[in-house]
């Protein structure tokens, strides 16, 4: 198996994506997520360009990975100064790494129009550069930016620069295609002829994803010498983002048959991905490939059926081997096999031919056809399938609400519930005020049910969406909302659907509530 060096820069290149910010608790939390992986170099940021990173490095010289090595990044000195002198290089030696990343120039657009220095100085300013590392111990990767377009602009200049750096001893070349822009036979094809010319047995390659190949690009030259990928968690990165890790590693290691990390590491790609979203703050892509809610997941009746007798006629890996697992999608294109497997989940047995199965099956289309979407919303079809399989318990009636809206004098909104319910033949009167008229009505449900169902407190609502389902009706059309909840243990969905948004939210809500008790209940 040939090995690939994982080099991850999300705390460098995935930190310059619009909305997101890492706080230095952040990036010190996924270094150590990221080392905990197995992932061979972490790039921790730019020490001389912030203060934040230049703390993360201190904070590594006393709190050790267990695998991974840290690496610091920066360019090569500024053409005004001796790269003994200069500040950017010093700040690399003085991170207290064995290994250091720098950049330069490749194209001689840069070198004219932003470096504003002559072709034979920007030469020497990546001499020295690497030099002056490397007579201070350092192992350095250096990063030829915008290699390819500068390759294809002027490639006698751009293998000069190359050299430069191989003459001053840099231990691996990292070719970038720093635009996006290159396409997947010319990245092949260029990097041959560099390889060959350069007579270098292996080098790196840095894409990022403009065109929607940086995965495929980086991948493409493995077979001829490229064993160092540079990369983000889930393709975060400046414009388009940067080739995603996340799909490098799958593919190399399940398609390819390299080494990059351990089976045992590998189960826990989709978990590493989710974490890493989590601590971004970014909304976690269901379609993201190995990872996402939807790898995984079968709508169609007759992939549900092939799937159910071999999982490989519509799955191209097991889904256990990165951490995710096979999913089968309510929803009116399913067939009755889908009902045989929710049912199976909540420890119920139905035949797919029996008369209940194809009586829930027409009722799930009719309810769909209505506006219900069960795919989004699987604690509501959960509910739906024990109460037409007889196995519901009732743990609250609604006996009525009011909910009142009110703009007082200083311009403050009050929204105010009131809710009346029958609890274990009690009735239960209560009010609460809340942000919204929907978290009041929360608020009065939970106040009324909390000292029958104390284990509600663990319960929270996580997202309120709201969708207008014929938009020509105005006012007067249907509206969908949907409500994801979870306690310490799970997430769930459900839906509401109504004329009257309140209506519709209260759906959801009861839903989300007699969720969690059945859910507990069947653990006792």
């Amino acid at each position: 198996m040939k090995k690939i060096f994982i080099y991850d820069t999300t705390l460098r290149d995935g930190a310059q994506t619009e909305g997101i910010s890492y706080s230095l608790h952040d990036k010190i939390t996924i270094a150590k997520r990221l080392d905990d992986f197995g992932v061979d170099f972490i790039e921790g940021g730019w020490p001389y360009s912030n203060p934040k990173d230049k703390e993360l490095f201190e904070y590594f010289k006393k709190h050790h990975f267990k695998k991974s090595k840290l690496v610091p990044f920066g360019s090569t000195a500024h053409p005004a100064n001796p790269a003994h002198k200069d500040k950017n290089l010093i700040s690399l030696v003085k991170s207290g790494t064995e290994y250091v990343t720098i950049f330069g120039k490749t194209w001689d657009l840069h070198v004219r129009d932003v470096l504003r220095a002559k072709p034979e100085d920007n030469l020497r300013i990546i001499f020295d550069s690497v030099k002056f590392l490397k007579s201070k111990g350092k192992k350095v990767f250096y990063d030829a930016e915008h290699f390819f377009d500068g390759y294809k602009a002027n490639p006698g200049y751009a293998l000069k620069t190359l050299r430069a750096a191989l003459d001053a001893s840099a231990d691996l070349l990292v070719f970038c295609d720093t635009n996006g822009g290159t396409l997947s036979w010319e990245i092949r094809n260029i990097a041959r002829i560099v390889k060959d010319n350069l007579k270098i047995k292996n080098f790196g390659i840095h894409c990022h994803n403009d065109l929607d190949l940086a995965v495929a690009n980086s991948i493409f030259c493995v077979e001829d010498g490229c064993n160092h990928i540079q990369g983000t968690i889930n393709g975060y990165g400046e414009r388009c983002g940067n080739a995603d890790l996340v799909s490098i590693i799958g593919i190399l290691q399940l398609k390819m048959n390299c080494d990059v990390v351990s089976k045992e590491k590998l189960k826990e790609l989709t978990a590493l991905s989710h974490f890493i979203s989590e601590v971004s703050n970014v909304a976690h892509r269901d379609s993201h490939p190995f990872a996402g809610r939807s790898a995984f997941a079968h709508k169609a009746g007759i992939h549900i059926d092939a799937v159910i007798k071999n999982p490989f006629a519509y799955e191209h890996v097991l889904p256990s081997l990165v951490g995710n697992k096979s999913r089968f999608v309510v929803s009116e294109l399913a067939g009755k096999s889908t009902l045989v497997v929710k049912a199976k989940e909540l420890e119920f047995d139905l035949d797919k031919k029996s008369p209940q199965a194809k009586r829930i099956h027409k009722l799930l289309q009719e309810l769909e056809r209505q506006g219900y979407q069960f795919e989004a919303a699987e604690g509501s079809f959960k509910l739906l399938l024990q109460k037409e399989l007889k196995k519901y318990k009732k743990f609250f009636s609604l006996l009525g609400f009011r909910v009142s809206v009110e703009k007082r004098e200083d311009g403050k909104l009050i929204s105010e519930a009131v809710i009346k319910l029958k609890i274990n033949n009690k009735l239960e009167h209560s009010a609460a005020e809340g942000d919204g008229p929907v978290n009041a009505l929360d608020n009065a449900l939970r106040k009324a049910l909390s000292k029958f169902y104390p284990n509600l407190s663990k319960m929270h609502l996580t997202d309120f969406k709201v969708r207008v389902l014929d938009e020509k009706s105005g006012t007067a059309a249907k509206v969908r909302v949907l409500i994801e909840s979870q306690d310490e243990k799970e997430d769930w969905s459900t839906i509401g659907l109504s004329e009257n948004i309140i209506e519709a939210s209260w759906q959801a809500l009861a839903d989300s509530v007699e969720y969690k008790l059945l859910k507990d209940s069947r653990k006792k």
